[in-house]
């Protein structure tokens, strides 16, 4: 079983957190032995407020958090400040070292250029945040019309719903295509071929 960190902030877009946890969850649901156990990580263990202000407790704090074999860094306007937090950006740069996948939703780019992971790659966000991403990462080929961009085990996508396809393109590529179209088929997600 490969372990899903998802992690959340405040201000954090719900879509971008809530659209790959569903995803990643639903995987494997209606067959033995579930492939993906996800969970919410946050820096500490107190509630964050989500966009619009969905309050979400996290299952888990920076410090306490297993190691992700898939850890996801959604966006929302709260990437901004974790921009200047030095402990999340560390954390990150640990946990992508043993991670199987890194991905980012949204903004969430922002936060893979901050810890040095886009370095010399190509990435998508956001369309509203594409020159906020060639400033944080100079050196990474920035590419406004793609949806998703996948790197090998570095993976981003454009914004707010684009996770949940760049998640079953994560699902397909760890389980197979059929894997993938099961689970959307399941959430009657039709969007996803």
């Amino acid at each position: 079983m490969r372990n899903v960190a998802i992690l959340i902030f405040d201000e954090v877009e719900v879509l971008d957190f809530c659209g790959p946890f569903e995803v990643f969850a639903v995987t494997g649901a209606r067959s033995p032995g579930k492939p993906f156990q996800v969970f919410t990580v946050a820096e500490n263990l107190t509630p964050i407020t989500a966009r619009n202000g969905l309050s979400v407790n996290p299952n888990f704090s920076l410090a306490d958090c297993p190691q992700a074999d898939i850890l996801i860094i959604p966006g929302g306007y709260g990437t901004r400040p974790l921009l200047q937090n030095q402990v999340v950006i560390d954390w990150i740069k640990e946990q992508a070292s043993g991670a199987e996948l890194i991905m980012s939703v949204c903004t969430g780019a922002l936060l893979l250029a901050k810890a040095g992971l886009l370095e010399n790659l190509s990435a998508t966000t956001h369309f509203n945040a594409m020159n906020e991403l060639r400033k944080v990462a100079p050196n990474t080929q920035i590419c406004p019309d793609q949806r998703i961009v996948d790197n090998g085990r570095i993976l981003t996508s454009a914004g707010i719903s684009a996770g949940i396809d760049l998640s079953f393109h994560a699902v397909a590529r760890l389980l197979g295509r059929e894997a993938a179209q099961e689970t959307a088929r399941w959430m009657e997600y039709d969007y996803w071929k």
